[in-house]
């Protein structure tokens, strides 16, 4: 059983200069790109500021009001003092999906072992899966062309998919 109705998707982008206008999102519209040739349109866009509250609150808003099936968010993810997505997103997760960031990780490992600083959580609330993707566009095509492949099934399954998972 697939479902025929297209997910819509958001992309959160993370970034104190981006969200004051002194850099360009480029992250954020490389993940728009793929999203959408994958099938995935996307309704939302915005740029925020590295801040807890106003990550959560779109978060929230886009899952609880607006009904979106998929969001990404880029930048955030590392380990400076004002890289706070994953703490944003696991304040309003249902649970989370620990083999999605894991793999993003693995793959990205391959590359620049960098990666092993990633601290980007996947995760759930209600029937909304939230992924954390890094900041530079390059990496954002790499981290979603990990998880592409299995998007579709995972959104099909919180939709209330009863097929079973074998193939």
């Amino acid at each position: 059983m697939t479902f025929e109705t297209p997910y819509r998707a958001g992309i959160l982008t993370i970034s104190d200069r981006g969200s004051s206008g002194e850099r360009k999102d480029e992250s954020g519209e490389a993940a728009r790109a793929m999203l959408e040739e994958a099938g995935f349109p996307v309704a939302r866009m915005d740029i925020v500021p590295d801040e807890l509250e106003r990550i959560r609150a779109v978060l929230r808003k886009w899952v609880d009001q607006d009904g979106l099936a998929l969001i990404v968010t880029s930048g955030g993810t590392g380990l400076s003092p004002r890289d706070v997505t994953p703490q944003a997103t696991r304040d309003i997760l249902d649970y989370e999906i620990p083999g999605m960031a894991e793999a993003m990780r693995a793959a990205s490992l391959a590359k620049t072992p960098h990666a092993m600083l990633s601290r980007a959580v996947a995760g759930v609330r209600g029937t909304s899966l939230i992924l954390n993707l890094p900041g530079s566009p390059k990496a954002v095509r790499e981290n979603l062309a990990t998880v592409l492949p299995a998007l579709r099934h995972g959104l099909d399954k919180l939709s209330g998919d009863p097929s079973d998972c074998a193939s």
